[in-house]
């Protein structure tokens, strides 16, 4: 019998360790006086919102496409005109990184890679989109897929 390898949501511990991760870490944002004027306005489910989309990018249930009615395209949309730069990316991957191993979120050196992996992908990318005023992705375009080690490729802008 072959052995199944679990996907990077399951490894987490799943949603409800995902929805609590992202509560603790915009509990952080919300004290942190570079990012809060980022998400001074957000909505009050915003961080179930963000637990949702990681979920299903690390291989969980579509609960951010189907339940929350969010894409890709969505996300997308969410950082455009919001002029990101460098200090705020780094400032979020801490914070994040912080809650992360305060919630004892997995910290095997594998999980830690492709977690860590994607955070550098997708908050450089959130970086170049919040540069733009529209939105660079077609409406269909699929939700990112992140496992073990693999990448999307090189970024190439449309």
């Amino acid at each position: 019998m072959e052995k199944q390898i679990p996907t990077l949501y399951e490894w987490a511990g799943g949603n409800v360790a995902l929805e609590k991760l992202t509560q603790v870490f915009y509990e952080k944002v919300f004290q942190d006086d570079l990012l809060y004027p980022v998400f001074k306005n957000m909505s009050g489910d915003h961080s179930k919102h963000v637990a949702h989309f990681i979920g299903e990018v690390f291989g969980g249930p579509k609960i951010y496409s189907e339940e929350d009615a969010g894409s890709h395209y969505k996300m997308i949309g969410h950082h455009l005109g919001k002029m990101l730069d460098e200090p705020k990316r780094k400032r979020w991957i801490t914070l994040l990184l912080e809650s992360c191993d305060e919630q004892n979120l997995a910290d095997d050196p594998e999980f830690r890679s492709a977690l860590v992996g994607y955070l550098e992908w997708g908050s450089r990318i959130a970086v170049i989109n919040s540069r733009e005023t529209e939105n660079p992705l077609d409406s269909a375009e699929p939700m990112p897929v992140w496992g073990w080690g693999e990448t999307g490729g090189p970024y190439i802008p449309k």
